[in-house]
């Protein structure tokens, strides 16, 4: 590149002095690429001649692939402007004196000090070097190089471009890197938070297409993703994103693509996390109980190094956490057996089957999301629900099991088991079993008043317990009993209507009466034949 005196020799022009050729590095050299992948130079100078001498002496200049593109501003306002409106410039060319003897300073302060840019590359070029001298303004403004118009040579502006250009590029590293590494700590707080394997599942796709969305361009943004779990090869889809959202709960054998499906198998055949093709991403993670999973990314352009290493990192607090999922879920199962057992002893001492508490903590469960409540407290009261009873273990089973009627004295007796109940779970700080405590002591109190032990009324009683009502109440009717067949439907629909108000809480027995198709599928789940020998006496059924 030979550029000779092209401008006018005055102090205040750019002057590029004669010089021997200069040929630009090899790896400059490439080919256009579209505007939002070329560095932007903003050229700020009142002299029109500057700007096209600039853009002259570096059109055919590039720097790892990417060429620059040119703004120019002729004032310092003109500036801002462009600064605030296009924060990703790469490189200001920047005059000192234009419409003040100063407007240039000035515009460095703003840059770094109001738009708190401090990784646009400064370089200051002067015609009047005695306006802005050199050391001073090295050390009192945020500037990376000075030049004097007058040494500036074409191979130096050259040599000053490449120079702010590798400084930017560190700092778009260490930046990047910074953002990259902060979404993964927000990530993984996000994740390890999620309880349910479908919640973690989704917040993973989630999250990893926010850490990949590191740059501006939207395209980058567009990505499709989702996540398969199973065991002994069959794997089904669990959440997933994009263009594979319409799969969720299908097998995967039924609904990939053939090139994605080779690769799926692939990752699972050899245990390993795949990546292909640069734009694709196949995480593959085995839990301590034998289950696997595996999280399909792709991305509409290709990963960088930065991504591969930002996936990678992030998937290994995945794999661990795909592993405490596991864990957690092997306890909450643990857990819910034990308490349903609990629970089937209970009954089996009053001669009823165990399906009674696993049916009522189900209906339990369907009342609670109806009337409002969160999934993470419905699915506590779930678990909670088997131990309504549980205060049936202080009844001797003379009286429990008695065939006939109850005399005053064992009524009375039978129904101290709330209180009972509520004694023995009340000391534990574990949320199920407050929950469970809650309900042993409020399910047989009445939204009229005329329940037990408390005989309080309407919202007085614990949510609960209300609901505890309506569940236990509606199990017992539509169970057999030694002495009846179960009610029929449309019975327990008219009982529940004249109840409303009385027995149980109005809003409650609507959502029964609404919602009774649900209800009965969980009573045709969990069938039994007819187990008591006499009447209940916590229901009157």
């Amino acid at each position: 590149m030979e550029i000779e005196d092209t401008v006018s020799s005055t102090d205040d022009e750019l002057l590029f002095q004669d010089e021997a050729p200069a040929t630009a590095p090899a790896a400059q050299k490439a080919s256009p690429t579209a505007p939002e992948e070329s560095w932007k130079v903003l050229i700020v100078d009142d002299e029109a001649e500057v700007h096209d001498v600039t853009r002259l002496v570096l059109s055919g200049f590039a720097y790892k692939g990417r060429r620059l593109s040119f703004l120019s501003a002729y004032t310092a306002r003109e500036a801002r402007d462009l600064l605030v409106a296009q924060p990703d410039i790469a490189v200001i060319l920047l005059d000192v004196v234009m419409e003040e003897n100063d407007s240039g300073l000035k515009l460095v302060k703003f840059i770094r000090e109001e738009l708190k840019n401090h990784f646009v590359r400064i370089i200051l070029r002067t015609g009047q070097p005695g306006q802005a001298p050199e050391e001073r303004i090295i050390l009192e403004y945020d500037i990376n190089d000075y030049k004097e118009k007058t040494e500036l040579t074409a191979q130096k502006l050259t040599t000053a471009i490449v120079a702010a250009l590798r400084t930017s590029c560190d700092i778009a590293t260490i930046e990047a890197n910074r953002r990259g590494l902060e979404k993964i700590i927000e990530a993984s707080k996000s994740i390890f938070e999620r309880q349910s394997l479908e919640h973690f599942t989704t917040g993973v796709l989630t999250q990893i297409t926010a850490i990949l969305n590191l740059r501006s361009t939207a395209i980058v943004c567009q990505a499709s993703g989702f996540a398969a779990v199973g065991q002994k090869g069959q794997f089904h889809i669990l959440a997933a994103t994009g263009a594979f959202q319409e799969h969720v709960r299908k097998n995967v054998e039924d609904v990939l693509p053939t090139d994605i499906h080779d690769l799926f198998r692939k990752a699972v055949r050899e245990r390993a996390s795949l990546f292909y093709d640069g734009k694709r991403y196949m995480g593959y993670f085995r839990s301590q109980n034998g289950s696997e999973s595996v999280i399909y990314m792709e991305s509409s352009v290709k990963l960088s190094e930065l991504d591969h290493q930002l996936v990678e990192i992030f998937f290994t607090n995945v794999s661990i956490a795909f592993d405490n999922i596991h864990l957690n879920k092997e306890v909450e199962e643990t857990q819910r057996e034990l308490i349903h057992t609990l629970g089937e002893t209970i009954e089996w001492r009053s001669h009823e089957t165990g399906n009674h508490v696993r049916r009522v903590a189900e209906y339990t469960y369907i009342l609670a999301r109806k009337y409002g409540l969160s999934e993470p407290e419905a699915e506590l009261l779930r678990l909670a629900a088997p131990m309504h009873d549980v205060g049936k273990l202080g009844i001797p089973d003379s009286v429990l099991n008695k065939p006939g009627l109850l005399d005053e004295a064992e009524l009375r007796l039978v129904r101290t088991h709330p209180t009972i109940g509520y004694e023995i779970l009340k000391s534990s700080t574990r949320p199920m079993l407050k929950a469970a405590a809650i309900i042993a002591l409020h399910h047989h109190e009445r939204y009229d008043g005329s329940g037990y032990p408390s005989g309080i009324a309407g919202e007085q009683i614990h949510v609960y317990g209300r609901l505890g009502a309506v569940a236990d109440v509606f199990d017992a009717l539509m169970s057999d009993r030694i002495y009846r067949a179960a009610w029929s439907t449309d019975q327990v629909t008219e009982h529940f209507r004249r109840e409303r108000g009385g027995h149980f809480d109005p809003r409650m027995a609507d959502i029964l009466l609404d919602s009774m198709d649900e209800f009965l599928v969980i009573r045709d789940a969990y069938r039994d034949g007819p187990s008591r020998l006499g009447l209940d006496p916590d229901t009157g059924f």
